[in-house]
């Protein structure tokens, strides 16, 4: 039962939402923009409201397998390794030869499924980085980083913790190209088309 629930959070984790959604509109998401699968490049590239569809179905992507991890078998090690799971699916999707999106939304389920008082800190750190800096990159990481800190603060099992920050280092390995562009005061700002 423990391997299926971390293989179907994997194939789950693996659904690329936004190629989808990018090929119903005749595009595909990896050759335009900043050529990433996730909401952020899909709000840029088709439409605002296409955006905000992949950044629910990648959250869900993330909080489904969470969920029904904790309600089958609820062993936090088995939690964890089904949180990691679906995030790596992402990352590492089988549906597109393993190249996917930098794992940000789907991060985010995980964290509301496994750490809810977390990630509301973790949601305020994000906005206010996104309201002073308007750059989706920067706030992502920045809440990536602090995610270990705000699950420890918290007092939740210590297996949580270490798959924190193992999302936290992979979330800023997949932003490289973003801090670049940060570094190089090139990293555009964040505004979404209205389409």
């Amino acid at each position: 039962m423990e391997i299926l629930i971390i293989v179907f959070a994997y194939l789950l984790g693996s659904v690329p939402t936004g190629y989808i959604l990018g090929s119903w509109a005749g595009i595909d998401v990896r050759k335009a923009g900043s050529g990433n699968i996730g909401a952020t490049n899909v709000a840029r590239v088709i439409g605002k409201r296409q955006g905000i569809l992949t950044l629910i179905a990648d959250v869900a992507k993330g909080f489904v397998p969470v969920f029904l991890a904790s309600h089958l078998n609820p062993s936090s090690d088995l939690i964890a390794l089904t949180g990691l799971a679906a995030f790596l699916g992402h990352l590492y999707p089988v549906f597109l030869k393993f190249r996917g999106g930098k794992g940000v939304s789907t991060a985010l389920g995980v964290f509301l499924g496994v750490a809810p008082w977390a990630t509301a800190v973790l949601a305020v750190i994000f906005t206010v980085a996104m309201l002073t800096s308007r750059t989706v990159s920067l706030s992502a990481m920045i809440a990536a980083a602090a995610a270990p800190i705000a699950l420890w603060w918290f007092s939740y099992p210590a297996v949580f913790v270490a798959m924190s920050v193992v999302i936290a280092l992979l979330i800023i390995w997949r932003h490289r190209a973003n801090i670049r562009r940060l570094l190089a005061g090139t990293e555009p700002k964040f505004a979404a088309s209205s389409r």
